[in-house]
């Protein structure tokens, strides 16, 4: 639950995915049971999204989008024009269910501003149901909290991180869990780059299925919504089939790699003020 909204535990990511077939992969998700769509401002085809979602014929209240303010636009000022940008290309589907942070840039003082315009917009305009971050640290996540406590008003519903065996965040989603706060795993396919690690082809060949259900089923156990994207059909319908077995404890320990080796930017540990 997000604000005492549903949030389905798998959702259908289109970063990178051009704009011109945007429209197309999302109706072709959307058609095999996603009902969940990851955009972003930064991702240029938040109108394609809305579109597809449109034209899917299936109930607006059955479907949860989330955008998000991009790292180039974190000021008071910047932010309340990405928002308000975000929610004309949205505008056919009445609101936007979440609406994240990208990424803790801008300094302190920011932050702090692209925070207040996202809870503004959630109160006063009625287009944005729940409000998050993406990307922020536990610094940057301690003086959210400091400032929210302080009278700065809103609530973290979502943290979206890059999570999958080889990039674990323990810290950070013990951080949000304490607090209530649900966890979205982006890449958590590991962009494709692992897929012939020895233990993930152990579980593979135990569970007859693919590697790339084997990494969402360990989200998902991780208590995860994770955020696979592709633009191939076979794909898009692989990455839904994933609630037909269970990775034993076993199987989860044999994931627990060490290894920190995000396959995208890292803002979370790259950006100190």
């Amino acid at each position: 639950m997000v604000c005492g909204y549903e949030i389905p535990v798998v959702g259908y990511g289109v970063y990178q995915t051009p704009p011109e077939i945007t429209e197309k992969v999302t109706l072709k998700a959307l058609e095999v049971g996603y009902r969940h769509v990851d955009s972003a401002k930064y991702y240029a085809n938040e109108a394609q999204c809305a579109e597809a979602i449109v034209k899917s014929g299936i109930d607006r209240s059955k479907i949860f989008y989330t955008s998000k303010v991009p790292a180039s636009m974190m000021s008071y000022e910047k932010a309340k024009k990405a928002i308000q940008e975000s929610i004309t290309d949205a505008q056919k589907l009445g609101y936007i269910d979440l609406m994240l942070l990208h990424a803790p840039f801008g300094g302190k003082e920011g932050r702090l501003g692209a925070w207040r315009a996202l809870v503004e917009a959630q109160k006063e305009t009625g287009k944005i149901r729940s409000i998050g971050v993406s990307n922020y640290g536990i610094q940057h996540l301690n003086e959210l909290e400091e400032y929210i406590k302080n009278g700065g008003g809103g609530k973290i519903s979502v943290g979206q991180y890059e999570i999958h065996p080889w990039c674990t965040r323990e810290d950070i989603a013990a951080w949000l869990k304490q607090r209530g706060v649900v966890v979205e795993a982006y890449s958590p396919l590991v962009q494709a780059t692992r897929m012939n690690e020895p233990v993930l082809q152990a579980l593979v060949k135990k569970h007859n299925k693919t590697p790339a259900q084997v990494l969402l089923r360990w989200s998902l156990q991780k208590g995860y919504v994770p955020l696979p994207k592709s633009v191939t059909d076979s794909r898009i319908i692989e990455n839904a089939q994933v609630f037909d077995f269970e990775l034993s404890k076993e199987d989860m320990d044999s994931l627990n790699t060490g290894v920190y080796a995000p396959v995208c930017w890292d803002p979370v540990k790259t950006v100190k003020d």
